[in-house]
């Protein structure tokens, strides 16, 4: 390499099976080592040949993450995100595909000198100097997990890659985490070592030696397995971790720390100058405040993807986050955008306590979406727009306030006479040459005293965005004057970023996606103020269900 990484660096892998909990491991030693006054940056190797997961299928890969620079990537960042209560930018992100566009675009300008382009090693070095990237003055410990299953044949470059970094920045500042399944099976459920084993073999052949394995199983391991893994595996028995079911994903992190997995990596990299135990006390208040709530709250989300819950991740850990603020449990109502009509309404949504109307992209689902927010406007149910949630709140407010009949999106109907949402001149002309969407963090200017302002309890903000359509601002008189406002616009004042009903209990869009920026212990503005006036209104209906059966 050329140059020494004065960082640490943490590898984490996985093996038996996918879906084990490799990025939410990492988020939560991310976690402890940050609350050790370590700087923490963390980073995703993704086996996909897709150059990010932009133009994926929700259902092929659950939601698309954006960061505050206008990255599209994977989910784990949110997770990453939310755990280390970091924003990661762009080359926290890394796919095989854009790792292979960029080792060709370096052959075709001649910078390998005519040399044959190989895996090793031109496509290992970038992806080491990738990883490099991330080892800035300003960090202390880099952690990169690497996405797939040990045994793919697609993350073998990965592998690979890791296996050098060892030796390009020294073995005193790498350390391999290993995450596996112990599985239970027969009647009495006794754990079984054999998948460890065996993906710790097939790690082995990689040439990577785990240094700690973190087990995956439905109870606690005994001491007696951890013992038989260690000898098995040539990992210390300290450094075979028990990671059993939880009920609650912000557990782990105390689970882990109970295990002693952060003690025994500061150990191992020798990392100097850090507390000795991690200032984890808020994050204790934080478990035992949402291990106790007492009442719920029912929440529909008016979705398209609805079959997969990963398509609106943040959507959920960001209701979540509302939930613990007010101290009520969150009971999602998953509903089919398509499902919803003016007649069904009531029927459907009548008994919930608020909706939130998420974004997306096509035309399946859309009139299901603006029956929703028509019948929460009328009705008093409090709603929450997000991005394509509020063009449809919008486009109701058109067709049954401003009297623009078949008012819609002209992204569904080029015909459509009154184009409520449009591309701007400026988004056509980006369009036509090629260009996308409107990515990343911008700044809205919200109006004093409304609603959204009152909430974030400032006037200038900073969301993050992903849409190419906008509110059409030749419409935005004609929709004021029927009721809405515009409560928040961009800092020239030609788009709209935010609307409302100041008479509604709450109803509120917004053209960014604020999801992205809730954390456990900070949850959004407009998600905590959803699930207060969501309680209220639970309460209201409890309270008048009460009222009948006395009767």
């Amino acid at each position: 390499m050329a140059r020494k990484s004065l960082a640490k660096h943490i590898f984490v892998t996985g093996g038996v099976a996918s879906s084990l909990g490799k990025g939410l491991t990492a988020s939560s030693l991310g976690r402890l080592l940050k609350a050790r006054g370590l700087r923490v940056v963390m980073q995703k190797l993704d086996p996909y040949i897709n150059v990010d997961p932009g133009t994926m299928n929700p259902f092929e890969h659950g939601e698309v993450f954006v960061t505050e620079d206008g990255s599209e990537t994977d989910l784990d960042l949110g997770h990453y995100e939310r755990f280390i209560d970091e924003n990661l930018k762009k080359n926290s992100s890394v796919t095989t595909g854009s790792i292979y566009s960029a080792v060709i675009a370096r052959e075709r300008r001649g910078d390998y000198l005519g040399k044959t382009v190989q895996v090793i090693p031109h496509v290992t070095d970038e992806i080491k100097a990738r990883i490099l990237a991330l080892a800035t003055e300003d960090v202390d410990v880099v952690i990169t997990e690497v996405g797939g299953t040990v045994g793919d044949i697609e993350i073998l470059p990965f592998l690979e890659a890791i296996r050098q970094f060892r030796k390009d920045v020294g073995r005193d500042n790498v350390c391999y985490i290993h995450l596996t399944l112990v599985p239970s099976i027969g009647p009495g459920g006794e754990q079984k070592t054999k998948p460890t084993q065996h993906s710790v073999t097939e790690l082995r052949s990689r040439g990577i030696q785990p240094d700690v394995i973190v087990c995956r199983s439905g109870d606690v391991l005994t001491d007696a397995l951890k013992a038989k893994i260690s000898m098995l595996s040539d990992v210390p028995k300290d450094a075979v971790i028990s990671a059993p079911d939880l009920g609650n994903i912000y557990e782990l992190p105390l689970s882990l720390h109970k295990e002693g997995l952060d003690n025994y990596i500061v150990n191992l990299l020798r990392i100097q100058s850090v507390s000795f135990e991690p200032s984890i006390g808020p994050w204790m208040d934080l478990v035992a405040r949402s291990t106790s709530l007492e009442s719920s709250v029912k929440i529909g989300i008016i979705g398209k993807y609805i079959n997969l819950a990963d398509a609106y991740l943040s959507v959920v850990e960001a209701l979540r986050h509302g939930g613990i603020f007010h101290g009520v449990a969150i009971e999602l109502e998953w509903i089919q955008a398509e499902e919803v009509s003016p007649m069904l309404a009531e029927s459907m949504l009548g008994n919930l306590g608020g909706i939130i109307i998420p974004g997306g992209f096509g035309e399946r689902g859309i009139e299901g979406k603006i029956a929703a927010a028509g019948y929460a406007r009328e009705s008093g149910l409090p709603c929450l727009g997000i991005c394509l949630g509020l063009q449809t709140m919008v486009i109701d407010v058109a067709r049954n306030m401003a009297g623009l009949d078949n008012a819609h999106s002209r992204e569904f109907k080029s015909d459509t006479p009154h184009p409520v949402i449009d591309l701007m001149q400026e988004q056509r002309d980006v369009t036509a040459m090629g260009g996308t969407m409107r990515l990343g963090a911008y700044v809205a200017r919200l109006s004093p005293g409304s609603v959204v302002a009152n909430a974030y309890g400032e006037t200038i903000v900073s969301e993050r965005h992903r849409h190419r359509f906008e509110v059409n601002s030749r419409y935005r008189t004609r929709l004021e004057e029927a009721g809405l406002v515009c409560s928040g616009e961009s800092p020239d004042g030609s788009l709209v970023e935010f609307i409302e009903l100041p008479t509604h209990p709450f109803w509120v869009g917004t053209q960014a996606h604020p999801e992205f920026k809730s954390r456990p212990d900070r949850p959004h503005p407009l998600f905590r103020e959803l699930v207060g006036a969501a309680k209220a209104r639970t309460a209201q209906l409890n309270g008048a269900a009460d009222g009948e059966q006395r009767a």
